[in-house]
């Protein structure tokens, strides 16, 4: 089981479970000198206030230690010793991260933890839950509600049916708030989604992520990071589902029954015009302002870039995204000021120790064992009992093995 901090994350519900892990504290307070620590600016609309009967959202704890190095705390720009400075415009973005998507290190970052709103840059995290959840190959049928979302569409027709992939790319390449919220009804309501979303989140370590709509529309305690953002897009990156919808730039979906097909343009600048482009995503609210993620290769290294709060004016925030990434390749390999925290990968096999108390009948005890049924436990334990009678065996043969091949060697052989 993985060790992480679970929070029960139905809109207007921030109750804490603390599985393992940092210890978490209450985040009312913010950290001296580092506005933003706790939770994001206040909202200049309506569009934050909780529904009728539901109470205000706390903020999101902070861990006593931050995420992924002791650098990754401070509010600053943060560069390695000796590297030069990004010189990125705060006009540009208030928070941004810059990082290696394959190793996991943060080449540099400014104010990383800093807690904003992500605006559509959450629906790489909408991405990833229907990637994991549902096969894309099944279809839906558009609705006239999904069709009805406020904000940016796509432009997909009501009564007409999609596969999930083709969804997937609405969503991805022009930012479809319909596109959202069909793949939501697809997977049990905008409630389940948004608990799935934070549940995904809590998985890979984001805790100052916070969904509250899977198209990122403004709601009630909605935060994420310029640091989770990277971690939940390089964790997106690892599925070549998405990869690949993110690296397209142009296709057609379904239109009108009997009509022509409808067009899709990607509307990510820096896919366009930045050699080594991989894709990336945008987001605009008028809470958030101007969001930006953006992925490219050279040389054989993958960099992802993270913008947040920041303006399209005097210059477009694409070009400042590409400005970041320039950067971010001419500093040497292994430039690190802190990391992106992972969760290890599950061993194929059992560990030889765990192995052999099962097979010798002496079974750890485990909170687990109890808690989720006599049938699944018994399963477990089943399984766990075959896999170490089957490491003695395994160990048994050999020893018999190199028995018979001394054996046959004789005296004189060493």
């Amino acid at each position: 089981m993985r060790r992480v901090a679970g929070r029960l994350v139905a809109a207007g519900c921030t109750a804490l479970v603390l599985l393992g892990g940092a210890p978490l504290t209450a985040a009312a307070q913010e950290p001296a000198g580092c506005p933003g620590a706790a939770a994001p600016p206040p909202a200049v609309d309506t569009s934050e206030v909780p529904a009728p009967g539901e109470p205000v959202p706390e903020p999101l704890p902070v861990p006593d230690e931050p995420v992924g190095g002791a650098r990754l705390g401070e509010c600053g720009e943060i560069n390695a010793p000796g590297a030069p400075p990004a010189a990125l415009d705060p006009i540009a973005s208030q928070s941004w991260v810059l990082a290696d998507l394959d190793t996991g290190e943060v080449l540099a970052a400014r104010d990383p933890h800093a807690r904003h709103r992500p605006a559509s840059t959450i629906k790489v995290l909408t991405a990833l839950v229907a990637i994991r959840e549902l096969d894309l190959s099944d279809t839906l049928v558009v609705t006239q509600d999904d069709a009805d979302q406020e904000g940016s569409r796509v432009g997909l027709e009501p009564g007409t049916t999609y596969s999930v992939e083709q969804v997937l790319a609405g969503l991805i390449m022009q930012s479809g708030n319909d596109a959202a919220h069909a793949l939501a009804r697809k997977l049990g309501g905008i409630d389940d989604t948004v608990r799935k979303m934070n549940a995904l989140a809590d998985e890979l370590g984001a805790h100052d992520t916070r969904a509250a709509t899977p198209s990122g529309l403004d709601g009630p305690g909605m935060s994420t990071s310029a640091y989770d953002l990277a971690l939940i897009f390089r964790e997106a990156m690892r599925h070549p589902e998405f990869a690949h919808a993110e690296s397209v730039r142009e296709t057609t979906l379904p239109g009108k029954p009997g009509g022509p097909p409808l067009p899709v343009e990607s509307d990510n600048a820096v896919l366009w015009n930045y050699p080594g482009a991989l894709g990336g995503k945008t987001g605009f609210t008028d809470d958030a302002r101007h969001t930006f993620i953006a992925a490219a290769e050279r040389d054989g290294r993958r960099l992802v870039a993270v913008l947040m709060r920041g303006e399209n004016k005097p210059v477009r925030q694409s070009k400042f995204t590409m400005q970041l990434l320039d950067h971010g390749f001419s500093l040497p390999p292994g430039t690190s000021v802190g990391e992106l925290v992972t969760e290890p990968e599950p061993s194929e096999e059992p560990e030889e120790p765990a192995a052999q108390a099962a097979a010798d009948g002496d079974l750890p005890s485990s909170p687990m064992f109890g808690t989720v049924g006599v049938p699944l436990t018994a399963l477990a334990v089943l399984i766990i009992v075959v896999a170490g009678a089957f490491a003695v065996l395994r160990r048994r043969r050999t020893r018999l093995a190199a028995a018979r091949r001394a054996a046959n060697r004789g005296p004189d052989h060493p």
